[in-house]
């Protein structure tokens, strides 16, 4: 088909936008006065393209999905404290948050301590690492992801909901031990943890060890299968220490006597 380099930059707005293709539209002017210039083979004009357009269109499938995981936000590697938790190494947790050697298995994250030791943050970070990687992550408290299953099952729509969450390659359910069997179905989140086994991986985060998980689940022989099936291809990771929150409370309490400290007393009366 022959055009004019006129005729052929009047159609392109409209062929690239019915094609969906916006990073090209907003740089193949640039790109091809530059080809023109400095006499670029058309091979290379269309690799690089569509070279922009794949990348900019992989930035805003990971913004997608960040902004769908509910992640908190803000709670990244950039910002945690590696020298506050005991219990914890660097270099594992960067190597978890590659996602090599336990995604593709299902493999889970187990992680302990008290409130305030940086459980969340932790999992989080992790997490964000991971869409950055090209992961689909999911973040919920436990007590709202149990509370969805419940009223999937009432809506007999459960194992829809099961299959869905399949998209995720790491649910992460947070505060696990917040969750009273006395409150709430929690044989729902069994039968979450039994869907997902050896096919799809789960991170916990909770401020009591296995021994209190029997307020969770319904009864003695679940509360069992469920440690089980989530112990086996595990990482299991234990948080000590004082509470992150209350150290700072600390020392921000120290900084403000502090000041009041450093101030000038007021002058002497000198009125006669």
């Amino acid at each position: 088909m022959s055009r004019t380099k006129d005729q052929a930059a009047a159609v392109l707005p409209t062929l690239l936008s019915a094609l969906r293709l916006p990073s090209i539209s907003r740089n193949w002017k640039h790109l091809t006065d530059t080809a023109d210039r400095d006499g670029w083979p058309a091979a290379n004009l269309l690799a690089c393209l569509l070279e922009i357009e794949m990348a900019e269109r992989a930035s805003r499938r990971i913004q997608r999905h960040r902004e769908q995981s509910g992640l908190p936000a803000g709670k990244t590697f950039a910002t945690f404290d590696f020298d506050f938790p005991s219990g914890i190494r660097k270099p594992h947790l960067l190597s978890l948050a590659t996602g090599e050697g336990w995604i593709e298995s299902g493999g889970n994250i187990l992680i302990f301590g008290q409130s305030g030791t940086g459980k969340t943050h932790v999992i989080a970070a992790i997490g964000h690492a991971l869409i950055d990687a090209g992961r689909r992550v999911l973040f919920s408290t436990t007590t709202d992801m149990v509370q969805k299953l419940q009223a999937a099952r009432r809506e007999l729509s459960l194992p829809s909901m099961l299959d869905k969450l399949d998209k995720y390659d790491l649910i992460v359910l947070d505060e696990l031990s917040y969750v009273r069997k006395d409150q709430v179905e929690t044989s729902a989140l069994f039968e979450l943890i039994a869907h997902r086994y050896e096919r799809h991986s789960i991170a916990i985060t909770a401020n009591e060890p296995f021994s209190g998980w029997s307020d969770v689940f319904p009864g003695p022989a679940m509360t069992v299968a469920a440690i089980d099936r989530l112990v086996d291809h595990s990482t299991i990771i234990e948080m000590n220490g004082e509470s992150y929150r209350k150290r700072a409370a600390v020392a921000r309490g120290s900084g403000r006597m502090q000041n009041v400290n450093d101030e000038p007393e007021d002058p002497p009366n000198r009125s006669s």
